[in-house]
């Protein structure tokens, strides 16, 4: 099954690569949305560590619903999504291929959005920045996770729009806010209280939706009709 999945994910990727103006889009929208905030500051102001991380983690989330709008309207052109149904492999390699190439593009997307936080807010780095890997790996494994699986409930690029938009973020809440404390920790003075427990909270998140896509993929991932 991995080697099923790193090939749809390299498949993946090389259409990107090809035909990826909606990446690029989601890449602009976090670049505008860390600029339009830093012209709200005044003059030689500082935003505060809590909003930096904020900011980072609104623009990775909207570009991981764009990118996993991208990623399943790759075969809506061609009606390939039954040739990947009918492949002689297990179904959850789509999903697992798709979360690769979902988190390949998500964290090409990051390496972006940070050092512009840095740039733009005036953000230095903080001595809780391993605790913010730590965090960063555990709640970019969960977007990529699940946006691979709500990716698949609605074939048609407008229903996969409206789908993911309304359902994705209500569900991310508690992954979101371990991620933003991370963040804080990444340019914060000091290390925030509890940060241990927020990295708990974010490993036991992904145990349960990751555990759960495994098993209801095969049920969502219908056929192109």
């Amino acid at each position: 099954m991995l080697k099923a999945a790193w090939l749809i994910a390299r498949k993946d990727l090389c259409l990107v690569m090809v035909r990826g103006g909606a990446w690029v889009q989601s890449l602009l929208l976090g670049l505008l949305l860390v600029f339009v905030f830093s012209l709200a500051l005044p003059p030689g102001a500082q935003a505060t560590a809590q909003t930096a991380a904020t900011l980072f983690w609104l623009a990775s989330a909207f570009c991981q619903v764009l990118a996993f709008n991208m990623l399943y309207a790759l075969e809506d052109p061609t009606r390939a999504r039954s040739g990947l149904r009918l492949a002689p492999v297990p179904v959850q390699a789509v999903w697992l291929g798709k979360t690769i190439c979902g988190l390949i593009l998500l964290v090409a997307a990051q390496a972006v959005f940070f050092p512009a936080l840095m740039i733009f807010l005036a953000q230095p780095l903080g001595p809780g920045w391993p605790s913010f890997l730590a965090l960063l790996a555990l709640t970019d494994l969960g977007l990529a996770g699940l946006g691979s699986l709500l990716g698949a409930l609605a074939p048609g690029q407008a229903a996969r729009e409206s789908l993911l938009s309304v359902i994705i973020f209500p569900v991310l809440v508690p992954l979101l806010l371990a991620g933003i404390r991370g963040g804080e920790a990444a340019f914060a003075p000091a290390i925030p209280d509890g940060l241990t427990r927020w990295i708990g909270l974010a490993a036991a998140y992904d145990a349960v939706f990751l555990g759960a896509a495994l098993l209801l993929f095969p049920f969502v991932f219908g056929d192109d009709r």
